[in-house]
């Protein structure tokens, strides 16, 4: 397994009326983050929030190019980000008990966090296709370029780690500094990671230890799919 420690690049927030940051995604263009009442948009060249939906929103959150999607207790909203509206509901699979969420090749992706797992979903319905079993608890969920990262958190230690979507396996870790916890994740091609902070009421970018900033900055993280 490759181990190295994190770098956190840039801090967004806190957030005035925002206690907890929990999914986290991008549209090409403005961070998403869920903040439980509400579904922020974060310009992350400026810093500044620059729209919020009135929304449930409790967990993950995911962006399939057209839409968002977002986890809010035990359902995952399919929303329209022009106008706010929710545009079809389906059940989670973890009945309240899921925490990242993902879009990659037509299918969501959902942590479930306590029983370490991560399912592939139909959109459309909410079936289970496929189902990764971690060893850490599972927080954000993500995929780049045919890898599946997810944040993980078991006792004091937080990390994002990159696992075998086959077998679980860990290959790659990230370590986070001691107290920093990831709640959502967003992965880009450039090896930088937009990350939910928790309680802490950040959205962190972070990236592998020594690994040179893109000339762009943060805004070259990106949504990507397999």
């Amino acid at each position: 397994m490759l181990r190295s420690a994190t770098d956190i690049v840039r801090e967004y927030g806190p957030f005035p009326g925002v206690d907890e940051v929990h999914g986290v995604t991008f549209d090409g263009e403005l961070v998403w983050f869920a903040s439980g009442e509400k579904l922020n948009a974060l310009d992350p060249a400026s810093g500044e929030t620059v729209r919020a939906i009135d929304i449930a929103a409790h967990a993950g959150t995911a962006f399939d190019g057209e839409h968002l999607f977002q986890l809010a207790e035990d359902r995952i909203l399919k929303i329209d980000p022009k106008t706010g509206q929710v545009r079809a509901t389906i059940p989670a699979p973890g009945g309240g008990g899921d925490s990242g969420l993902a879009w990659a090749e037509g299918s969501l992706w959902v942590g479930q966090y306590r029983e370490r797992k991560i399912h592939q979903i139909d959109p459309r319905t909410g079936a289970i296709l496929r189902t990764v079993q971690s060893n850490r608890f599972v927080t954000g969920v993500s995929w780049i370029n045919g890898e599946l990262w997810h944040g993980a958190h078991d006792g004091d230690e937080s990390d994002v780690r990159r696992i075998d979507p086959q077998t679980g396996e860990t290959l790659e870790r990230l370590d986070m500094p001691p107290g920093v916890f990831v709640s959502g994740l967003e992965a880009g091609d450039d090896g930088q990671f937009f990350c939910g902070g928790g309680a802490s009421g950040k959205v962190r970018v972070i990236r592998r230890a020594g690994k040179p900033a893109p000339a762009n900055g943060a805004k070259a993280v990106g949504s990507a799919k397999p």
